[in-house]
């Protein structure tokens, strides 16, 4: 006989709960509900590697609550298991859930097996009790298809199936664990009128782009097209319960996208922007620190008590927060102005949208691949002098041969576009080029960058080019904050109409 520690994370439904993304009531520990699960309405079977063999059930029977280190809303159960040594070493474990709700399992531990002390199994799943098979989860241990215990071959294939849903015709529905991909048929509605019908993007020809997949009913008109769902249902569409947000999570969500979209459409906000651009830096700080007071605190209390919805809750505060308010990024909360230091620039760069444009830099200075007879010479203009000072004692062939140097080029993706990006009314940009330079604590730290424009006479004539080098004080820091300023506006650009769509 074996005994493994069985650690469960409650999280039972309440119907009271709000709908949109089918948030779930946190049940914590409770002894009622903890000692609820242990009435036999959870069974747990071994399947050992040797033989194939599937254990006799086991139920929850000890509830531990003297380990310290379970965290609030979870528990720990002890589970006694008997098998036959001689079958192998178990590599499986089959869960039936015959209790009315789910619940969220996080790992099972079996102790004391012969020649491995523990086997564990990282769960991290919700249990259904509706599912028409056996919940099966592997152990930690990895198998090349071709090593795989043949006993478990037949469970992981079927467990494969299992996620695919190729059997569940649909709407799918929260306990579904379905992962399947289909075509994007729902970008329009053709049963609105003719103008709001889109063609299907994806198919056996072209199998990008894909979506999740949902199996909705297909409009009336147009079998091929799936059905939208409306807009208050929008939030609630398919995705595999252990991959949604939390309810808490989808409430800050939600509260922050409602609060983004009342920013950009109240009135109010043209008090603290006027004609679109920021006066100062403080009109930017006054996005997070200010904000819109609301009114007769009394009557919004007796609103927000009225609301089910607790993202609408959170848009009307009525404890002296500030509505329409932006949430302070991190950086600001430990200091306003760390935004301006190289290493900030670095950390962004690395931690944004675009970080696997940044490439290693193999030829100094950088080239062009532009067509010299088309835009004429479009090399760079950075020179080793420009950027040795700051490579930390290497000189720039050592930095080369380490890979030490590193840029984020978008020179030759904007230079063709200047002239008539910069023929626009409000609009003016550089082709950047930012040499970065990775130090010894493995940051990336910039060291140059060049700002480029066509030449006056036309684009055939080549680049007028001129580079800027990190600067602390006086005037060319502030000239330096501007080069890191159209480097990133380049760099967010770069992502949303290349790097997202290609």
């Amino acid at each position: 006989m074996k005994y493994a520690y069985l650690q469960f994370n409650f999280k039972l439904h309440d119907d009271r709960a709000f709908q949109i993304g089918r948030a779930t009531r946190d049940a914590t520990t409770s002894t009622d509900q903890a000692l609820h699960f242990q009435e036999r309405t959870v069974r747990f079977f071994t399947l050992a590697t040797g033989k194939g063999k599937v254990g006799n059930a086991a139920h929850l029977e000890e509830w531990v609550t003297t380990m310290t280190t379970v965290a609030a809303g979870e528990s720990k159960f002890k589970i006694n298991f008997n098998w036959d040594e001689s079958q192998g070493i178990p590599g499986a474990v089959m869960v039936k859930n015959k209790h009315h709700s789910e619940f969220y399992l996080k790992t099972l531990t079996l102790e004391g097996v012969p020649g491995k002390s523990k086997v564990h199994f990282v769960c991290n799943s919700w249990i259904y009790p509706e599912y028409n098979y056996d919940r099966i989860f592997f152990t930690n241990e990895t198998y090349l298809p071709s090593k795989t215990p043949q006993p478990l071959v037949l469970y992981r294939e079927q467990e494969l199936k299992n996620l695919r849903g190729d059997n569940i015709p649909g709407p799918l529905k929260e306990s579904d664990r379905v992962y399947g991909y289909a075509v994007y048929n729902d970008l329009g509605d053709p049963d609105k009128d003719d103008d709001h019908a889109r063609p299907v993007l994806g198919g056996p020809e072209h199998p990008y782009p894909r979506r999740g997949r949902t199996s909705r009913r297909p409009t009336e008109k147009d079998q091929k097209s799936e059905s939208r769902q409306s807009v208050l249902r929008s939030l609630d569409i398919y995705v595999p319960r252990d991959e949604r947000f939390g309810h808490l999570k989808m409430s800050d969500f939600l509260a922050y996208a409602v609060k983004s979209i009342g920013q950009s459409l109240f009135p109010a906000l043209h008090g603290i922007i006027d004609s679109n651009e920021f006066d100062s830096i403080e009109d930017t700080f006054n996005l997070y620190d200010g904000g819109i007071p609301l009114p007769h605190p009394q009557m919004l209390e007796n609103l927000r008590q009225s609301i089910p919805f607790e993202f609408i809750k959170e848009w009307f505060r009525t404890d002296g927060a500030h509505a329409f308010r932006l949430p302070t990024p991190q950086v600001l909360k430990e200091d306003k102005f760390a935004w301006r230091s190289d290493e900030e620039f670095g950390r962004e760069m690395l931690a944004g949208v675009n970080p696997v444009i940044i490439r290693c830099l193999k030829v100094f200075p950088p080239t062009s691949n532009l067509e010299p007879e088309v835009y004429g010479n479009q090399m760079s203009s950075i020179k080793e002098e420009h950027i040795l000072i700051n490579l930390e004692g290497f000189t720039v062939p050592k930095a080369l041969r380490e890979n030490r140097l590193f840029i984020l080029d978008h020179h030759d993706a904007f230079m063709p576009y200047l002239p008539k990006i910069n023929a626009l009314k409000g609009n003016f940009i550089y082709a950047t080029r930012t040499i970065l330079f990775l130090k010894d604590d493995g940051t990336l730290k910039p060291v140059a960058i060049e700002l480029s424009l066509p030449h006056p006479n036309g684009l055939q004539h080549g680049a007028i080019s001129k580079v800027y080098t990190p600067a602390s004080e006086g005037v060319e820091n502030s000239i330096w904050q501007l080069a890191k300023a159209y480097a990133a506006v380049n760099d967010s650009g770069y992502h949303q109409l290349i790097s997202h769509c290609s």
